[in-house]
Parts: C-alpha cells; sequence; structure tokens
C-alpha cells in the first residue's frame, strides 16, 4: 500500500506498521522536516510522488507499507469496558476516515467494518483519518448482526444511531460497561433495520442533521458514549434492573 499525506505518513512511522515501511518519496522542503530524520528518504518532484501514490492529495510526501493489518472481531470483543464502534455499510472513504479519526480521538476499543457493500482501508481513508487508522484496532466483520450478537453475549450493550421517530436522543442510554455504537449508512438512513434488531435501543441522531452524518451527528454521538463511559462505575445495577445482561 501507498499512502500518502503528511499526517497519514507520519503515524504509519510510528503506529502497528512502522516495521514494514518502505520506500518514502518527499518533496524537498518536507525531507529536511525532525520527524523524518534517519530515515532514508527519497527527494522527489510533487510530480513523481502524484504518480507513485496515483493521487493529487499527497501534500508532498508518500511512502511505501505493508497491507493494513486487520485484527479479528472475537479480539475486539476481549477484555472489558469496550467502547466498540460498529458501521453499517459506510462506503464512503472520506466518512470512514472521519469516523476513524474520530473513534481514536474519544479512546474506543476498536472499530468494526462490513466485509461487502463497505469501504475498505485504503490509502484515501488512511489519509482520511489523519493516520489515525494506524493506531486504531479495525475489524472486519462477515455479517454485522451476527457481529452484534456475539458481542451480546459477550456482555456488551448494543445501540445503533437512526433517526427513527421512536429511537431515544444519543444523550440518554448509559454507556458505561461494555457497549458497541452502531453508526449507519452514508445517505443518513442510519443504521439499517436488521442490525438495529440485533441491538438494545437506538440513540437518535439530532433533529435536522441529515446532511453528510459522518461529521457532526456521529461525532457527537461517539463523544457522549465515551463521556458517559467515563463518568461512573460499572453498569452492574442498572443491568439486574432491566432483567440482567441482554438476551441474545
Amino acid at each position: 500500500m501507498i499512502v500518502y499525506g503528511r499526517n497519514a505518513v507520519r503515524e504509519a512511522l510510528v503506529g502497528r506498521r512502522a516495521a514494514t515501511v518502505g520506500e518514502i518519496l518527499a518533496i524537498d522542503s518536507l525531507a529536511r522536516e525532525p520527524w523524518l530524520g534517519g530515515r532514508d528518504v527519497v527527494r522527489s518532484s510533487a510530480e513523481a510522488i502524484e504518480r507513485a501514490c496515483g493521487s493529487r492529495e499527497h501534500q508532498g510526501i508518500c511512502a511505501e507499507l505493508a497491507g493494513y493489518p486487520y485484527v479479528s472481531p472475537r479480539e475486539l470483543l476481549e477484555g472489558r469496558d469496550q467502547l466498540i464502534v460498529a458501521l453499517d455499510e459506510i462506503q464512503d472513504p472520506q466518512n470512514l476516515g472521519a469516523i476513524c479519526r474520530t473513534a481514536e480521538c474519544v479512546g474506543a476499543s476498536g472499530l468494526v467494518i462490513c466485509e461487502r457493500r463497505a469501504a475498505a482501508v485504503t490509502a484515501a481513508v488512511c489519509r482520511a483519518s489523519a493516520g489515525a487508522v494506524e493506531h486504531l484496532r479495525i475489524a472486519r466483520a462477515t455479517n454485522l448482526a451476527d457481529f452484534l450478537l456475539a458481542a451480546r453475549a459477550a456482555g456488551c450493550w448494543c445501540y445503533g444511531a437512526a433517526p427513527a421517530p421512536e429511537a431515544v436522543p444519543y444523550t440518554q442510554p448509559d454507556y458505561r460497561g461494555g457497549c458497541v455504537v452502531v453508526l449507519g449508512a452514508d445517505h443518513g438512513a442510519g443504521a439499517k433495520s436488521r442490525a438495529c434488531r440485533r441491538g438494545d435501543r437506538g440513540p437518535r441522531r439530532r433533529a435536522g442533521i441529515r446532511e453528510r452524518p459522518a461529521s457532526p451527528a456521529r461525532r457527537r454521538v461517539l463523544r457522549s458514549a465515551r463521556r458517559a463511559a467515563a463518568a461512573g462505575p460499572d453498569r452492574l445495577a442498572q443491568r439486574e434492573r432491566c432483567g440482567g445482561r441482554p438476551a441474545v
């Protein structure tokens, strides 16, 4: 994979793929920057870098790396007090990158994407995430609904973000303890019905937020989940009031 963009390359040099970094191409002004010190950098023109990475959005640098190291969905469910972000058929690489950046910034345990009808982690996603994908654990699920069933069996509560009238405001759910937040499609329809049926309840996005929901609305949902998760003790008492762990 040829990763391009200043932040994407910088994070790749210190992230999980750091040992696989190969040739680095950079324009002269970037090649002299301290964070590239000790690296074998090939000084190149902007045109040569564009030809190497296939994009005009290279910001004067690109680097060759190994393919993206996905983790298994099961690995994300290990441990306790997880905050997992699950994406329901997000197809826009820019949206995927933006969500990865937000998930990493709020301290999410990991992120799950669909294997089919969804964007994978590409060089464009790396750049859109500002390099966050180099640190965030990402898994690919064959079937998202089945992953949510496994998450519930592991003790997680699952919430699907959707603009449905019966959904509750995103600030209302108690996100403490193991939790999966499902964010839905690029066009604003929210998580699809089958995935929502595998969840416990749906946090509603603020009314009127429909266009490009990945940027404003999904950031609010994830930040709210992280703040709530850090605000108090485990949800054992609440789960007991609700009849114990959610049934599969």
